[in-house]
């Protein structure tokens, strides 16, 4: 019982770190988020830090990474279910991308992994294949259900992904930007919407 004790505390403080490093790096960025400043508000010595984790750094990636693959929670017989329904699909994918460009943490987040991407190799690849590469793959089992199905016309699943993405994309970007500089994103609210809507007209048959 006592191990098992030990074993819980361990990763609620793991995740408190994680916690707390997203509030610090979201208010001070990579460079001012100092390990002392974690330990501090979690509560913890310096050093007991790196008994759950090697260096900032991999906690920086491991809270990008919760970034990068939060909302997109689908399982394979969801995603066929969805599919071959047709719209719904597309509505289910961009309903939680928009939940993700409007929560204030995430965006926050985002931000930050916009300039950090340039300068951490790591964090690239890591944007690649958590963001990117999975959700490219999520989409295209999609599109290719609807075309097995005849519902949409016969492409290259892949490059109507890219299409779709790309959009969704943009438009976070611009929430980004926006907010950055306290302008209202009201008119933007129902894009990702109207997105689903043109996007669905230009590939059903």
């Amino acid at each position: 019982m006592s191990k098992n004790r030990e074993q819980n505390k361990g990763k609620d403080t793991k995740q408190k770190i994680l916690k707390v490093s997203t509030a610090l790096f979201c208010q001070y960025g990579y460079k001012g988020a100092s390990v002392r400043k974690i330990a501090a508000e979690v509560g913890i010595r310096e050093s007991a830090i790196y008994n759950h984790y090697k260096n900032k750094e991999e906690i920086f990636l491991m809270v990008a990474k919760n970034i990068f693959s939060s909302p997109f929670t689908f399982t394979k017989e969801e995603i066929e279910d969805l599919a071959l329904r047709g719209k719904p699909f597309l509505q289910k994918f961009t309903s939680q991308y928009k939940m993700l460009t409007f929560d204030k943490s995430n965006e926050n987040m985002f931000r930050l992994l916009m300039i950090e991407l340039m300068q951490n190799q790591e964090l690239r690849e890591q944007f690649m294949r958590e963001f990117h590469d999975k959700n490219i793959k999520l989409l295209s089992e999609g599109f290719f259900i609807m075309m097995q199905n005849s519902l949409i016309r016969s492409s290259d699943p892949m490059m109507i992904s890219y299409e779709f993405l790309s959009t969704l994309f943009y438009l976070r970007l611009q929430v980004t930007l926006l907010r950055f500089d306290a302008h209202s994103t009201n008119n933007l609210s129902t894009q990702f919407e109207k997105h689903v809507d043109f996007f669905w007209e230009s590939i059903k048959l």
